[in-house]
C-alpha cells in the first residue's frame, strides 16, 4: 500500500478574530495536509519534532487518533512545543507571530520506510531552515533514491524576508530535488520580487522542474507542465469560509490524495502527465482546500475524510 510521508514542523495554533482567542489547534504545514489524508484512510508517517510538555503529547496523540505514524516525531526533552499565534482579518485570511523554544535544534530521527512511488510532502521554512538542513536533505535524498515523489510546497513567509539571500541555496536545492512544486504569487513576491505565474515559471522554476503549480487565494490556480501545458483552474467562491489558514496544506493534501486515486506514479509523471491527469489531481487538491475553509481547524472534516476514503 503506498502512503505518504511528510517533513515538517509543529505548533499550537491559535487563533484569533477581532484580537479575541476563538480556537487552538494543533498545526503546522505538512502536519495539517498529513492530519487530512489520515482522515481519508491514507497511510501516513510524520517526521518532525516537539518539546517535551502538554502540548506536544497533545500533538502526538492527535497524530495518532487520525492515523498518522508519529514514530519519527523527536521529542526535545527540556524544551517547549512550538506556538503559532494566527490572527484572522476581516476576509478571515491570517496574520502570524510564531514563538519556539528550541535554541539548539538538532532533529534526530530515524527514517521511516520508503517504498517506490509514496509521495512526500516537504516545504516551508522546516525545508531551508540551515540548522536542520543536512538532516532533511539526507532524508530527501533517502527517499529519491527508493523512487519516492517528491512534492515541494515553497510556503515562504514574510517573516523570514530578511534572510532571502542566505537561503536561495537551500531554496534553488529544493526545486532541483523535487518532482513537483507549488507556490503561491505571495511566496515568489517574498522570495524574488516576482508574482506573474508565467514570469515566476520561466525565471526561477523551469530550469529545475517542469512542474509547477501556483496558486493565487481567491484567483485561479495556474499549472505549468511539459510540453508547453498551461492551464488555469478557477477557485470555487464560497459564502462558507471561517478561516483560509488550511488552505494551502490541505491543497497539498489533495493533491497527494489524487496521486494515489488515480494511481499515479513516479514513471507517469516522469513521462509527462496529460491534461485530463492534471485535471483529475487538481480537482482534488481544490475540492480539499475549500472543505478545509469551512471550520478554524486546519484539516479537512473527519465526515468529509470518510467520504472520501477508497
Amino acid at each position: 500500500m503506498r502512503k505518504v510521508i511528510g517533513i515538517g514542523e509543529t505548533v499550537l495554533d491559535i487563533i484569533f478574530k477581532n484580537d479575541q482567542p476563538v480556537g487552538a489547534v494543533p498545526g503546522g504545514s505538512v502536519f495539517n495536509s498529513l492530519i487530512s489524508l489520515g482522515r481519508c484512510g491514507i497511510k501516513a508517517a510524520f517526521i518532525s519534532e516537539t518539546g517535551n510538555d502538554r502540548v506536544g503529547r497533545t500533538i502526538l496523540d492527535f497524530l495518532t487518533k487520525n492515523g498518522v505514524d508519529n514514530t519519527c516525531v523527536y521529542v526535545y526533552p527540556d524544551s517547549k512545543s512550538p506556538l503559532s499565534l494566527a490572527f484572522l482579518n476581516e476576509h478571515n485570511d491570517a496574520e502570524y507571530i510564531f514563538y519556539k523554544d528550541h535554541p539548539n535544534d538538532r532533529l534526530d530521527f530515524s527514517y521511516p520506510d520508503v517504498q517506490p512511488d509514496d509521495i512526500v510532502l516537504f516545504g516551508s521554512y522546516y525545508a531551508v531552515n540551515p540548522v536542520i538542513r543536512p538532516q532533511v536533505m539526507g532524508f530527501l535524498e533517502y527517499a529519491r533514491q527508493h523512487g519516492a515523489i517528491l512534492y515541494y510546497d515553497v510556503n515562504f513567509r514574510a517573516s523570514h524576508k530578511n534572510e532571502v539571500m542566505k537561503l536561495t541555496p537551500n531554496i534553488l536545492e529544493n526545486l532541483e530535488m523535487a518532482d513537483i512544486v507549488r507556490g503561491s504569487t505571495e511566496d515568489f513576491e517574498v522570495m524574488f520580487h516576482k508574482s506573474d505565474p508565467d514570469i515566476i515559471y520561466r525565471t526561477q522554476v523551469a530550469f529545475y522542474t517542469r512542474r509547477f503549480i501556483c496558486t493565487q487565494g481567491s484567483e485561479p490556480v495556474e499549472l505549468r507542465a511539459e510540453n508547453g501545458l498551461k492551464k488555469q483552474y478557477p477557485v470555487a467562491k464560497s459564502d462558507n469560509v471561517v478561516s483560509t489558514i488550511g488552505a494551502g496544506d490541505n491543497f497539498n493534501a489533495g493533491f497527494a490524495y489524487g496521486l494515489l486515486r488515480y494511481g499515479i506514479r513516479r514513471a507517469d509523471i516522469e513521462q509527462g502527465l496529460t491534461e485530463q491527469q492534471w485535471d483529475n489531481i487538481i480537482q482534488c487538491a481544490l475540492q480539499f482546500s475549500a472543505e478545509a475553509c469551512k471550520s478554524l481547524n486546519n484539516y479537512v472534516s473527519p465526515a468529509f475524510g470518510a467520504s472520501m476514503a477508497f
